[in-house]
């Protein structure tokens, strides 16, 4: 992973840093800038450059002689009443990749008197400090961001502030593992790999337990292990524990989707684009990231979060169109296009979640169709439910983390529209409409009763538009959002 910002919260006086970031309302009180600059001098390069204040805007202005500081950078917020939490996270990162344009090596930011402010500056700090650069031998002097940005945010109590980022960092980082596994090249990263990354959750708390073939064999997860049949890379299952809840309670459980390299098996993909299929395990990266994230920050919650783990290959022991399997629930799938494999491989994982933990809810995530996409482009992940109320939280929750869902609909007749006379099911609706729904209402056949939502981020997980706080192909979606819907809703 790329060499991350250095932050450190800090009480006012012990800053030492020659940059100076000061946040600025549309109200433009200058008094915190006394010392660092001339206040006329002040207000005429702000006059000069028509600095309004307004929501991520900024003026940077190189210090006079005789200053303490080298640079100060006006950083813009509008009005302190409509900024949002995501607001401040946004902030954050805008300001982390100013400094980086400019070359700043070290900064002090001051302006807030409120620690969960500092605290989401951070925030957005770290997460748009992210770049995935680790296979890179030769970097562009040009780029500006190779050293990473320190910075020292001023907070009224330092001690608080620093308890609340510990939580925050643990979520951020989350994010980041999740996209550093999405960006990995396939060579690197395959189903054992991905399980070993699981396995290294155990250092934080999290109780890992990896299923290998055999082991699947036995529980006749048939759709799982015919997926990555065709490869020489051996499917696994991972499970992670987290027991911070009590000790009756019923967890709450995460399923990812987790195709570690996608050619689309005998069905093959179209050769151009294919490589942006070693991102077809972003539900997993998803899943895996918010398990750090919650482990991290001790959340008081029981939560089972599941990944199944597989390659989707061509050669002479590949699953053929055709075929028809046999899930861990008995039901039977037949297999018309290869490269509707997702899920396939989720319809054994949901129903092994269910069966062996009996979750209070299941949600899973997978890059799972283009069908998504085409509905939804890359600014919104769709969302499909059995219940509502878990469909409501998890939509506010993707409001407040700008990770936003748009519900999908599913009923009996997108049901008829997966029927085949072959079998108790086929994995793909036959033609290319409702093709997000019929893909749903499969999954739904694996959970029986169990309150479940399914999110499907082929468009959001990567690829999707650069933001304030994402700039690379990865995004790491779906992280904030879930522990954003986790603590909001179900800690005790």
């Amino acid at each position: 992973m790329a060499k991350l910002p250095e932050i450190a919260l800090v009480a006012a006086g012990e800053q030492t840093a020659k940059t100076l970031v000061v946040l600025l309302s549309k109200d433009m009180d200058l008094s915190q800038l006394a010392g660092a600059m001339d206040k006329a001098q002040l207000e005429k390069a702000i006059a000069t450059a028509k600095f309004k204040g307004k929501k991520e805007s900024f003026l940077h202005i190189l210090a006079p002689a005789g200053s303490e500081y080298a640079r100060v950078l006006l950083a813009g917020f509008g009005a302190a009443a409509d900024m949002s939490s995501q607001d401040w996270v946004e902030l954050g990162g805008a300001i982390c990749g100013k400094l980086q344009s400019l070359k700043v090596e070290a900064a002090a930011v001051l302006g807030s008197t409120d620690d969960a402010v500092s605290v989401a500056l951070a925030e957005g700090a770290l997460l748009r400090g992210y770049k995935f650069d680790a296979y890179k031998t030769k970097r562009d002097d040009e780029e500006g961001d190779d050293a990473a940005v320190s910075l020292q945010i001023v907070c009224a109590d330092k001690a608080a502030a620093r308890a609340l980022w510990q939580a925050r960092k643990g979520v951020a980082e989350g994010v980041l593992l999740a996209r550093e596994v999405v960006n990995l090249p396939p060579n690197d990263l395959g189903p054992v790999e991905f399980a070993q990354r699981a396995a290294d959750l155990a250092k934080l708390g999290v109780e890992v337990e990896i299923l290998d073939e055999e082991q699947m064999q036995k529980l006749g997860m048939q759709a799982l292990l015919g997926v990555g049949q065709g490869s020489v890379r051996p499917s696994r299952l991972a499970i992670m524990k987290w027991a911070g809840g009590k000790a009756e309670d019923a967890p709450i459980a995460f399923v990812g989707k987790g195709v570690v390299f996608d050619s689309g098996g005998i069905s093959i993909k179209p050769g151009a684009g294919m490589d942006e299929m070693k991102g077809d395990m972003g539900g997993a990266g998803a899943v895996i990231g918010l398990m750090h994230a919650l482990a991290a920050r001790k959340a008081p919650v029981h939560v089972v979060g599941i990944l199944g783990l597989v390659e989707n290959m061509p050669d002479g022991n590949a699953q053929r169109p055709g075929d028809i399997v046999t899930t861990m629930s008995g039901q039977t799938i037949e297999i018309l296009n290869t490269d509707a494999e997702g899920r396939l491989v989720l319809a054994d994982a949901l129903w092994y979640t269910n069966e062996r933990f009996k979750p209070k809810f299941i949600i899973d995530l997978a890059t799972l169709t283009g069908a998504c996409m085409i509905a939804l482009g890359n600014h919104h992940a769709g969302l499909f439910s059995n219940d509502d109320e878990l469909a409501a939280q998890i939509d506010k929750a993707g409001a407040d983390t700008s990770e936003k869902v748009w519900r999908l609909p599913l009923g009996k007749e997108y049901d008829k529209m997966i029927d085949t006379p072959n079998a108790d099911m086929r994995n793909t609706g036959g033609s290319r409409l409702a093709g997000a729904t019929t893909a749903a209402q499969l999954l739904q056949r694996f959970i029986g009763e169990t309150p479940w939502a399914h999110i499907d981020i082929a468009g959001t997980a990567m690829g999707s538009p650069k933001t304030a706080i994402s700039q690379g192909w990865a995004s790491g979606f779906g992280v904030r959002l879930l522990d954003k819907l986790v603590k909001d809703n179900f800690e005790s």
